[in-house]
This record gives structure tokens, C-alpha cells and sequence, in this order.
């Protein structure tokens, strides 16, 4: 069982961790917000958010932990390296777009949404059921929290921030880029789809929006802005391969 929340990039590292393994899973998705309570009452306080994964009696939180516990779990098609030197600079590369893209992704988004009305209440008739959906009185009831949930778990309303948080994204799209031309590669390490190209693309998911992804979002105006220019860069263009290859 993966608990999980669909539009989540750290919660697409998971789900596609277990797809690439071929292992069977129900998937759980309690509304955003209220997950949280979730995923304390699922980990006995040892994690706030998800994705979580129930397998064979474990509860394992993080998506960095689940894909090891999964690589141990089955170890075919791997993901890790076996090679000593590979898997370190796999695992890297997993921590470095753990660390330093995935959380910028999460607050440019959610500032951009916060100052769009419409394009927040759009987005949160992704995350309802459809009968909740078609309730406009819900919807914003919906984007209004979403926006306080946002701002207090994530502090988007900064301005400063949001702009950190661009040229986090630039910082990271220039590395994936880098790491790529070294032997002009097709994936970040070795010859094979590891953890790290899985992670890159993963995290990169909420800007790329490839159609193997989960709900294609309709971004507010200055994220599209944002945006455009980057769809010619081979980092984004690999991020649409590595979807197009392997989700």
C-alpha cells in the first residue's frame, strides 16, 4: 500500500519506483492538508507527510527510503548501482535534486497559484473527488485553505523566496545539463536507468508536465512565463524522454 498524494513530485519518485519493480500496490490518497495527521498517526510520529509505504509489515516514509527498501525488496530491474563508484554518484544525484530542486519546485508553484484565484481554484478541482469538484462553494473553501496550508507549512507568499526559488530551479537544470554532456550521456550514471535519472525527472515532473505524469496542471501566467523558455533546453528535453522511455 503507498500512501500518496498524486500531484506530488517527491510522491512520483515513489510511485514510479514501484512500477519500474513491477510490484503490485493499492494507492491511498487522503486529501492534502489532512494527510498529514495520516502520515503521523501511520509512522507513530516518525513522519508528517507522504509518500508512505506498507510493505510486508513495514511503514516506510520518504521517498529516498522507500527506493532503497524496494531495491532490497527486489532486486530486479535495479536502480542502485552495484558498481561501488556509480552507486555513490547515484545517490548524489538523488540527494542533490532531493535537496536542492524539489523543494523549490513545491514553493514557486504554490506562490504563483496563491496570487492566480482562478488557477488555484482550477488546481484544487484536481485534488477533490468529482462530486466535491463540480461545487464551486467548495472549490474555494479548497484554494483558501490550500493557500493558508501552503503559507504556513512552506512560507509562499514570499516574494524573496519565490525568486530563490527560480534560480534554484536554473541551478539545477544547468547541473542535470552538465552531468549529462560529460560522454555526452544518455543517463546521469553508467549505461542504465538508475535512481538518479529516475529522481531528476521525477522532480523536474511539476515543471516539464510530461503526459506520463499524473494531473496536467493549467499553471498561473508568470509560471508559464517561467516556463516557456525552458522547453528547448536538453534538460527539459530529457526530462519528456525519460517519461516518454521509462513511465
Amino acid at each position: 500500500m503507498l500512501w500518496h498524494i498524486a500531484i506530488s513530485h517527491y510522491n512520483e519518485k515513489a510511485r514510479w519506483a514501484l512500477d519500474w519493480k513491477g510490484i503490485d500496490h493499492d494507492l491511498r490518497a487522503p486529501l492534502p492538508g489532512p494527510h498529514m495527521a495520516a502520515a503521523l498517526w501511520l509512522t507513530r510520529g516518525a513522519h508528517k507527510t507522504f509518500p508512505i509505504l506498507q510493505i510486508e509489515g513495514r511503514t516506510i516514509g520518504d521517498s529516498s527510503a522507500i527506493i532503497a527498501a524496494l531495491e532490497s525488496y527486489r532486486p530486479d530491474p535495479p536502480l542502485i548501482p552495484t558498481d561501488p563508484a556509480e552507486r555513490r554518484r547515484a545517490l548524489e544525484l538523488e540527494e542533490f535534486f532531493d535537496e536542492e530542486l524539489a523543494p523549490h519546485v513545491r514553493l514557486l508553484a504554490f506562490h504563483e497559484l496563491r496570487r492566480d484565484p482562478a488557477a488555484a481554484d482550477r488546481f484544487v478541482a484536481t485534488l477533490l473527488p468529482p462530486s466535491l469538484a463540480r461545487m464551486g462553494p467548495v472549490r474555494e473553501i479548497g484554494a483558501r485553505g490550500a493557500s493558508v496550508f501552503a503559507q504556513l507549512r512552506y512560507s509562499v507568499a514570499d516574494a524573496a523566496a519565490a525568486e530563490l526559488a527560480r534560480s534554484k530551479i536554473l541551478v539545477a537544470l544547468d547541473r542535470l545539463e552538465r552531468e549529462l554532456e560529460d560522454g555526452d550521456r544518455t543517463y546521469l550514471v553508467g549505461e542504465a536507468f538508475s535512481v538518479a535519472d529516475l529522481t531528476a525527472a521525477s522532480l523536474f515532473m511539476p515543471l516539464v508536465q510530461p503526459p506520463e505524469g499524473p494531473n496536467q496542471l493549467d499553471f498561473p501566467e508568470p509560471l508559464k512565463r517561467f516556463r516557456d523558455p525552458l522547453r528547448e533546453r536538453p534538460g527539459f528535453r530529457w526530462v519528456e524522454e525519460m517519461f516518454s522511455r521509462h513511465r
